[in-house]
């Protein structure tokens, strides 16, 4: 054994315990040889490294003189010594181009030069394969997780120059993400308008999503049959998600009966049963980490019954008005106050208001009809589901429509179980429709257009796809 072995052997062997047992002499005697040569042939950069640039430098731009630093964040435990699968922080990956495979702990600093800055992206590069690292630690060791990347090939695959993770010393006056509120916020609101390559990119998580819903329709049948039919549902999401995407952007909602009526229901425990409505709020998420946010209220047996229906076309009418409205230069807000004003007008017109559509739209005494749609009509998507969410408010819910922003329309229309202001048939519906629109130059296109959305296209669509 070299006098490094023996170092290794004496002071990083792990101690004794339940899950961690001593190394014999053998092994360690063994453990660092017979390894061939790693012959490692970098792949020319990838396709987002140019647009990272383009957003650094703007970054750049916005704070001259200033060295800013931007974490990727660390893993995060799930029990004991499981923890999470790791996601990058969304500012770092935006500005590196690295997305599912990026490395926990690493750090994008922008070093202040007399040109702008230099960036440097730190990281723990992979351990050789003479140290204990290799071996011994289960968190990053490749004998435990499999091969991990070189600050060499790092460096040419995103265009950057590298450093161990070492190497990094923060120092008095950096501007931190998710610390300072400057350039958190100027990191955020940077990913309002989208690049070629992002809107591409979200082309692409909505068609993977869409793939996703025709597998859910597919399925319904084993959902019904399965007592905890919502988990098959999401269940079949996931494998979509997992195998031509990522992930999952968000958890799912697979929401049948009164379920539906729950906002952000994710327990997804319960039963399918035919002649309710099913709502599935999911999106898949690319290697690069953008999501599509698509929501489909399905009826469980194939058709809407009546009031099911009323109460779907109620929503698709305030869907359809909010888009109608959407072209550059409108504030954000107005999209939401649009789909408002139908959704107000539906449920007086259905006597279930104490007030008129008007009055319950008067910004300061109205509101009687949120009731039944207390959330949001729009947020903006990307990288994130919630997407530039730590922008100023002025320039978010107050900001001004631009060509190349991407957001999501999705009012809906809910009635718990036990809401004794409607009549009883109204009670247990849940009714969401949510698409992902894109600003053009002179209005606005539907990604998930291609998704059906009338009543009578989405009974068409559970009866063609499960005719197969």
């Amino acid at each position: 054994m070299t006098g490094d072995e023996a170092s290794v052997a004496e002071s990083e062997t792990p101690a004794v315990s339940n899950r961690k047992q001593p190394f014999p002499q053998g092994f360690l005697d063994t453990i660092s040889t017979g390894w061939a040569e790693r012959e490692e042939a970098p792949a020319p950069a990838r396709e987002q490294a140019a647009y990272a640039a383009r957003r650094r430098a703007a970054v750049s731009a916005a704070f001259p003189g200033k060295r800013l630093v931007i974490p990727a964040g660390g893993v995060k435990q799930r029990s004991n010594d499981t923890d999470y699968p790791f996601r990058a922080h969304s500012a770092f990956s935006h500005l590196t181009g690295w997305g599912s495979d990026s490395e926990p702990d690493s750090v994008l600093v922008l070093d202040s030069a007399e040109d702008g800055h230099t960036a440097t992206l730190y990281f723990r590069e992979r351990a050789d394969r003479t140290t204990a690292e290799f071996y011994s630690d289960a968190s990053i060791g490749e004998f435990w997780i499999g091969p991990r990347p070189s600050l060499g090939a790092v460096a040419v695959d995103l265009g950057l120059e590298t450093a161990h993770v070492d190497a990094f010393e923060p120092r008095d006056g950096d501007l931190v993400v998710e610390e300072d509120d400057s350039l958190t916020s100027f990191v955020s609101e940077l990913r309002f308008v989208k690049d070629e390559y992002e809107i591409a990119q979200m082309r692409e998580a909505v068609r993977v999503t869409a793939d996703g819903f025709d597998d859910i329709i597919r399925e319904l049948p084993r959902a019904i049959a399965h007592a905890k039919g919502e988990r098959v549902v999401e269940g079949v999401f996931h494998q979509r998600a997992r195998t031509d995407g990522n992930w999952e952007g968000y958890d799912t909602i697979a929401a049948s009966g009164a379920h539906a009526t729950y906002l952000h229901w994710t327990r997804n425990d319960g039963a399918v049963r035919p002649g309710d409505l099913i709502l599935v709020d999911a999106g898949a998420e690319l290697d690069s980490l953008y999501t599509a946010d698509i929501t489909r209220t399905l009826p469980v047996s194939g058709t809407f019954t009546d009031i099911q229906r009323k109460i779907y076309e109620a929503v698709r009418e305030a869907a359809d008005a909010a888009f109608a409205i959407v072209k550059p230069g409108i504030r954000f807000r107005q999209v939401h106050e649009t789909a408002m004003a139908v959704i107000a007008a539906r449920v007086a017109e259905w006597g279930l208001l104490p007030v008129t559509a008007e009055e319950a739209l008067d910004a300061d005494r109205g509101g009687q009809h949120r009731r039944y749609m207390v959330h949001g009509t729009s947020h903006h998507l990307g990288i994130d589901v919630h997407d530039c969410a730590a922008a100023r408010r002025e320039m978010y819910y107050d900001g001004t429509i631009e060509e190349g922003m991407v957001f999501t329309i999705e009012p809906g229309l809910y009635f718990q179980a036990d809401d004794q202001t409607v009549p009883a048939e109204y009670r247990g519906i849940g009714v969401r429709i949510e698409d992902d629109i894109l600003v053009t130059a002179d209005g606005a296109e539907n990604l998930s257009a291609a998704i059906p959305r009338t009543a009578d296209e989405v009974e068409a669509w559970i009866a063609r796809v499960q005719r197969g």
